[in-house]
């Protein structure tokens, strides 16, 4: 993020939605690992309701927002790859401002309406959440009322903000590679796929992580596995997205260079 805003190298819309990428997976990282670290060294910790849907709210709108923003940037590829001469006229300044304001609304609508029907619950005990962090299933199954309409709630918004932008992505990457193997030189076959491998290395591990966790059960023996597998999209991704965008990326490491130049060959002021 400071590399993209100091830098004037890597400016392409695709570095921009990156950015966004990265302030997403840094809310999960501040919301979650905190309080997951607690708990591991103490064998449990304890939250107020409000403190478990402010955990719930700040985890549900990074995730709801980076799905949205994943399948943003698998349309940018198609247009780079598949109609270059379109490109810079649709991807400008205003449409990429635009889409980011529209996704992180949506992102926050989406949790907003999952945390009013969360406060019309009523809890009478246990009040012991199994799980890493306040997710949105835990805390239904603590709760005495009926969750029938919530969980339809759940699965209808889960379809906008999960399996919708993977369509939109598994789509657009079926024109790629159509678009690809058309190329008749292996050069330049290769040149186009590198561009996409980041991204698609990305999408698999969120999206194949977090569609196991939330669309089979989690209760009895499968629990253990969803603990295990949602530290995959909460810890493993924000880990490893700086390390396959930045330290795989030529421009980033331009950039990092270029910086790392300037600020040394600044004189001291004393």
């Amino acid at each position: 993020m400071v590399l993209y805003i100091l830098s004037k190298t890597p400016q392409s819309p695709m570095y921009f939605f990156i950015t966004q990428l990265s302030l997403c997976d840094l809310l999960v990282t501040m919301d979650i690992v905190p309080i997951l670290l607690h708990t591991v060294l103490y064998n449990g910790t304890t939250m107020t309701l409000i403190g478990c849907i402010t955990q719930f709210s700040i985890f549900g709108a990074s995730e709801s927002s980076e799905c949205l923003f994943l399948s943003v940037m698998s349309y940018d590829r198609y247009l780079a790859i598949c109609n270059p001469l379109h490109y810079h006229s649709i991807m400008n300044h205003r449409f990429c401002v635009t889409s980011i304001s529209v996704i992180w609304l949506i992102g926050s609508m989406v949790t907003l309406i999952d945390v009013i029907s969360m406060c019309n619950l009523h809890f009478c005990g246990p009040h012991i959440i199994d799980y890493l962090f306040c997710d949105l299933d835990p805390i239904m199954q603590l709760s005495c009322s009926d969750t029938s309409i919530l969980h339809k709630w759940v699965l209808t918004l889960g379809f906008l903000v999960l399996i919708a932008p993977f369509i939109i992505i598994v789509v657009s990457y079926v024109y790629i590679v159509i678009t690809v193997l058309k190329i008749p030189s292996n050069t330049g076959r290769h040149k186009a796929f590198s561009t996409c491998s980041s991204h698609v290395i990305v999408v698999s591990l969120f999206y194949g992580t977090l569609m196991i966790v939330y669309m089979f059960p989690t209760k009895g023996h499968l629990l253990l596995m969803s603990k295990v597998l949602s530290l995959s999209y909460t810890v493993l991704t924000p880990l490893l997205n700086p390390i396959i965008y930045t330290l795989r990326n030529k421009d980033f490491k331009e950039a990092f260079e270029k910086l790392k130049e300037a600020i040394s060959s600044e004189e001291p002021c004393w």
